[in-house]
């Protein structure tokens, strides 16, 4: 500075002046109100912005406390001496909810600056940024409210589109029913013709009394059988929304899979379903819940049944992997396209004609909850083959490769 004489100098001062001001209208014209406060909490600078956001007074704002406008943030925490300017900044983001000047929501960043000499004690400040994030929030919570509106609307119309098949066949054939039951007293002599006299009681025709009453007793059989399929809708739909925990413990996955064919072996009998075991005779243990288990191996199978058809065969395979056991469920039904494929675990799409739409979903939500995965491959007149992974109960210890012998050439 002594060696800079008086033009130099003002040369030096009229730089400065421009640059604070050109500084200044930065930083008031940026979107983020910015505020800087001491050591002791004080505010020292602030720009328009933040005088906007928090209802600063343009006049009397410089030196006031800054928990005044901010009462709700941990200021003893935040201006501590921890919060030193090597050191990261003890908040870094929060976001919280402000009445005054208007209700909004504000986003805060806050960093360590210097602003005085070494030696002083109020040399550590702290710059506060603030960010309106009223907007955002609000196109959030619309997007979300959106999506649920829209989810529950999708969810709605497919179920009101699977039980309305089995309600309108029911509708029908208790129809026939009550019609069937009107000819049966017509037959009997207990009804009068329309426009007729009342006839003598006369006995009546075993054969059409029998022919009618088969009709009412498979109307009613069809009638039962849609009761079941609701039934079935109904449960597979609250699987799907209120998945249970699994109870995991250790066990044999041999063991569920035999117990299932013994459980459905009446079923695949009566189709003459022919089943083929190739079930890993030393099994590691896995951790899994047996009744969830069950209940997939359950619905894979009579997929599997369902595909087929009378007449077709069934294989179940088990092995193991790296850290993991497997079983297979694999038919010789017609397959699946692969257009299909892809959307084999979306909610209400079945290739059944008469499926919910819904059992293949539960049967990955359980297996994610096992922490496993269902793998599948399907050929389209040939069959489909799903695979169901489940980690090991003890991973076996991975070993460090050995190293290369000296001269062998490997790095």
């Amino acid at each position: 500075m002594d060696r800079i004489g008086a033009e130099g100098l003002q040369s030096v001062v009229q730089r400065l002046a421009r640059e604070r001001s050109l500084l200044e209208t930065l930083f008031h014209a940026i979107e983020e109100g910015v505020v800087v406060v001491d050591a002791f909490g004080r505010i020292a600078y602030f720009n328009s912005q933040a005088s906007s956001l928090l209802g600063l007074p343009d006049d009397a704002a410089d030196g006031a406390p800054i928990d005044r406008y901010l009462p709700d943030l941990d200021w003893q925490r935040l201006l501590s001496p921890e919060a030193s300017l090597d050191a990261e900044p003890p908040v870094r983001r929060t976001e919280f909810e402000v009445q005054f000047p208007r209700p909004r929501y504000l986003r805060l960043y806050t960093a360590p600056i210097e602003l005085g000499p070494p030696a002083s004690p109020a040399r550590q400040g702290l710059a506060l940024i603030l960010h309106d994030a009223t907007e955002a929030r609000q196109r959030t919570h619309e997007a979300v409210e959106s999506e649920r509106v829209h989810a529950l609307t999708l969810l709605a119309a497919s179920v009101a589109h699977e039980i309305g098949n089995p309600l309108n066949a029911l509708h029908i054939h208790l129809q026939l029913v009550e019609r069937d039951l009107r000819k049966l007293r017509l037959l009997s002599g207990l009804a009068t013709p329309p426009g007729k006299g009342r006839r003598p009681r006369t006995r009546p025709d075993s054969a059409d009394v029998g022919e009618v009453l088969d009709r009412v007793e498979k109307y009613l059989g069809v009638a039962q059988g849609e009761i079941g399929r609701l039934d079935y809708i109904v449960t597979e739909f609250l699987h799907a929304l209120r998945p249970t925990p699994p109870r995991l413990r250790e066990g044999d996955l041999n063991e569920v899979a035999r117990a299932t064919l013994d459980l459905l072996r009446p079923e695949l009998e009566n189709r003459r379903i022919m089943v083929r075991e190739s079930l890993a005779k030393a099994l590691p243990d896995a951790r899994f819940d047996p009744a969830q288990l069950k209940q997939v191996l359950v619905n894979l199978i009579k997929n599997a049944m369902q595909a087929m058809g009378p007449g077709g065969s069934l294989s179940l395979s088990s092995g193991t992997g790296p850290d993991a056991v497997w079983l297979s469920v694999a038919d010789s039904g017609c397959g699946i396209p692969p257009d299909r494929l892809s959307r084999l675990f979306e909610p209400f799409h079945t290739t059944k004609q008469k499926g919910s739409g819904l059992g293949l979903l539960v049967v990955q939500r359980i297996l994610r909850a096992h922490g496993g995965r269902i793998e599948v491959s399907s050929n389209v007149g040939q069959g489909t083959i799903l695979r169901l992974w489940l980690p090991l109960a003890t991973p076996p210890p991975r070993l460090l490769p050995q190293p290369a012998p000296p001269g062998s050439g490997q790095g």
